[in-house]
């Protein structure tokens, strides 16, 4: 590791999960003597269920680790000394070229291992919120303490009214605009969020014509989106204030004339392109949107299946995009969260660096989308 990654790593030792970091190391330290974290691991191999898991931006020596190409990958990062994560880790990127030859020399488990399943379970996902992770497990069959997803109760029942919101008009072309439309909103959009398989709403299948490994798939897409568009919704305020702060974040120490003048640069820039970011993944939705305004109000369902059958590439792009929002505005909330230590100037040229880079990646990567489509 770089000295950059070293202290990054040490950061993340004190910060708690965000879209892009699951932090076990820190579920470890917080909730390690609870029963149910002990009787209901995320991960049976100690080590696993302690590391830091990482949505990580393949840099080009990288890419080649794959044998299919690829822009994010998995990380699993093992500190070296819990304790002191300066004294950095040793990683392994989940489904790397000889993959489970290093997971069975490191950690003794073969393909067949759980915890080789619930890796293969995190990577297919775009980013690592914690709503989403949850679903994903539960619908993979892996059922783990509470503890690893901060979600409160309040923000559930929140995501649960903006989904009754959502699909209002679909209730409402079924049914009519009647005094049942409540209940059945209700009922469907519980539907919706449900992992149970006697939920698969057969009758919104066969009008989709869709077979049913692809309706699943769809569905559970679908799902993702509505719980991004209620993300960005919900971050609109704090991310245009983080970026308001960008510009005025001061840090201890003494500034030459060249680092002065890198940091104002940084500035305008990252500012940018996180409001570009946020654009873009109103972009992204609004494919969502018109696809569901077509089955919902104008009566073309054709429209909503060609979106459900796009949904999975769609969602990873939308997930790539919110990710990298979301984690700026979780990190900026617990690094500069009032009583946090004064940032030193070396630490605000990483949070910059980190910050930037990964957009900037993100728009190249938005840019190609619209040029292909």
């Amino acid at each position: 590791m770089t000295d950059r990654a070293i202290r990054n790593l040490a950061h993340l030792r004190r910060s708690a999960s965000t879209a892009r970091v699951l932090n076990l190391l820190k579920i470890y330290l917080d909730h390690g003597g609870e029963a149910d974290w002990a009787e209901r691991p995320l991960f049976r191999t100690p080590a696993l269920n302690r590391s830091l898991i990482i949505k990580h931006r393949l840099r080009r020596d990288e890419a080649d680790s794959f044998y299919l190409r690829r822009h994010v990958a998995t990380k699993v990062v093992i500190p070296l000394d819990p304790s002191d994560l300066k004294a950095g880790g040793r990683y392994v990127l989940v489904g790397q070229r000889g993959f489970e030859g290093v997971m069975r020399e490191a950690f003794g488990i073969d393909a067949r291992h759980p915890d080789m399943i619930t890796l293969g379970l995190l990577d297919r996902l775009p980013s690592l919120d914690p709503f989403l992770l949850r679903e994903q497990l539960k619908r993979g069959g892996v059922e783990p303490a509470g503890c690893y997803f901060s979600i409160s109760e309040s923000d559930v029942r929140k995501m649960a009214r903006f989904v009754e919101d959502e699909i209002r008009p679909l209730v409402t072309l079924s049914i009519g605009p009647d005094l049942d439309a409540v209940g059945s909103t209700r009922r469907l959009a519980a539907k919706i969020m449900s992992n149970d398989p006697r939920d698969r709403m057969e009758t919104l299948r066969e009008t989709l014509r869709l077979e049913l490994d692809d309706y699943e798939e769809g569905v559970f897409c679908w799902k993702g989106f509505l719980y991004y568009k209620w993300i960005l919704t919900s971050l609109t305020g704090e991310i245009a204030a983080v970026a308001d702060a960008v510009r005025t974040v001061r840090p201890i120490g003494k500034l030459d004339r060249e680092t002065r003048a890198w940091l104002d640069r940084g500035r305008a820039v990252l500012q940018d392109r996180i409001l570009q970011t946020c654009a873009d993944a109103r972009r992204t939705l609004a494919v969502y949107d018109d696809a569901y305004a077509g089955l919902s109000t104008e009566g073309r369902p054709a429209a909503f299946r060609d979106f459900l059958l796009d949904a999975p590439r769609l969602f990873s792009r939308l997930g790539d995009q919110l990710g990298a929002i979301q984690h700026i505005a979780s990190f900026w909330r617990f690094r500069f969260s009032p009583g946090a230590s004064a940032v030193s100037v070396e630490e605000l040229i990483d949070i910059f660096m980190d910050f930037e880079t990964g957009l900037a990646e993100r728009q190249a990567d938005s840019a190609a989308a619209l040029l292909a489509a």
